[in-house]
């Protein structure tokens, strides 16, 4: 009997459970307590975090790669999706499908302000180098500063894919976790009269104007940055298929089926990789810090063009636009209505939001194709 129990001991993950996997196993559930409880984004938390949970239940097994012919893990197969940067390419084309481009066409300078909030990932590149990283590992890190998880995903299985783990989960749990951080950010940047600003109706944009926009940007950003292709492509082929009209079906899928089932496959075996043995470590606390640091400098560089956006309209551009120019899309405009309307409750600062939100996807996706250029093999 006694060999019988303590067989069953050995073959149990109780044997192996060690205090790294609490820790972890403890960091899952605060995850999970964020996403039910307090709604920070649960579409992506939720699954990154029960990702971390599976991940570190030691015995289970399911990141566990082939070996000698015996099969891997399940979460081990879902993850090529990750490695090979099929998911961030699937995760872009729903965006693009989602995705209204009218409020930036209706006001261009938001591109500015989408240029602005990239300031934090040349700050992050510069600190990451002077603390030793290398040039492709600090762009991989400098990279989360955009506040765009498929991208930071895509850029770093290219330049530094043994730092996907830490990378992933901190741009994901950055992104998930914009209306704790922003907020601050915005009422420390931006004074009471700025914050209460009430802009004037966007102007109207033509079909033919939305039709187009993806055509030519993809063209000329292709063509600039080649490397950029699959992400920026697939963004405009979903935004394309949204404005044509004559492709619902398609569009509808894009949107809604593809991107959502991506979404549970990518969030969850992000987590996945985060297990106790390579994630308990100095520089993966040193990249997670970066990143939190490249997100509020990102945050503050867009802030500063909506100040400076501001003061140029002489007070048409309410500032507090600018944080949205982070490429999170629709989080980070939600942030920056929410917070429009606790100064000003009769403000609607959505649609004007998503204008900088927008350019905030296609610049940090642009961010990436350079740093590809300049570091890539």
């Amino acid at each position: 009997m006694a060999d019988t129990f303590q067989k069953i001991w050995m073959g149990s993950g109780l044997s192996s459970l060690s205090w790294q996997h609490v820790v972890m196993i403890v960091i899952a559930c605060l995850f999970i307590f964020l996403a039910i409880a307090k709604q920070f984004e649960p579409m992506l938390l939720l699954p990154i975090a029960f990702g971390i949970l599976l991940a570190n239940l030691p015995g289970a097994d399911l990141m566990a790669p082939e070996v000698d012919g015996q099969n891997g893990g399940l979460l081990y197969y879902l993850y090529m999706g990750v490695k090979k940067g099929i998911y961030p390419s699937l995760i872009f084309l729903g965006i693009g499908a989602m995705t209204d481009f009218g409020p930036l066409l209706s006001r261009p300078s938001s591109l500015l302000l989408g240029a602005g909030a990239q300031l934090g990932i040349s700050i992050a590149f510069i600190v990451a180098v002077a603390l030793g990283f290398t040039a492709q590992e600090a762009a991989s890190i400098a990279i989360i500063g955009g506040a765009d998880g498929p991208t930071a995903i895509y850029l770093t299985s290219r330049l530094a894919d043994h730092l996907l783990s830490p990378i992933a989960v901190a741009a994901y749990s950055y992104m998930a976790l914009i209306p704790l951080i922003q907020p601050p950010i915005m009422r420390a940047l931006t004074t009471k009269k700025e914050r209460v600003i009430v802009m004037t109706q966007p102007r109207q944009v033509s079909k033919l104007e939305k039709i187009c926009f993806p055509i030519i940007i993809t063209v000329i950003c292709v063509l600039l940055l080649p490397s950029v292709a699959p992400l920026l492509g697939m963004l405009m082929l979903g935004n394309l298929f949204r404005e044509s009209g004559v492709v619902e079906r398609l569009s509808s899928v894009a949107q809604n089926g593809l991107i959502n089932v991506v979404t549970i496959f990518l969030g969850i075996t992000v987590g996945a990789t985060a297990n106790a043995a390579t994630f308990l470590k100095l520089e993966t606390i040193e990249i997670i810090l970066l990143g939190l640091f490249a997100f509020m400098f990102s945050t503050v560089g867009g802030l500063l063009f909506g100040k400076l956006l501001c003061f140029i309209t002489k007070g048409k551009v309410n500032p507090l636009i600018g944080s949205a120019g982070v490429s999170a899309v629709p989080m980070a405009a939600r942030v920056a209505q929410i917070e429009g309307q606790k100064h000003n409750p009769s403000n609607y600062l959505l649609m004007h939001a998503m204008g900088p939100n927008v350019a905030g996807v296609i610049g940090s996706a642009v961010a990436a194709g350079i740093l590809l250029a300049l570091f890539g093999a």
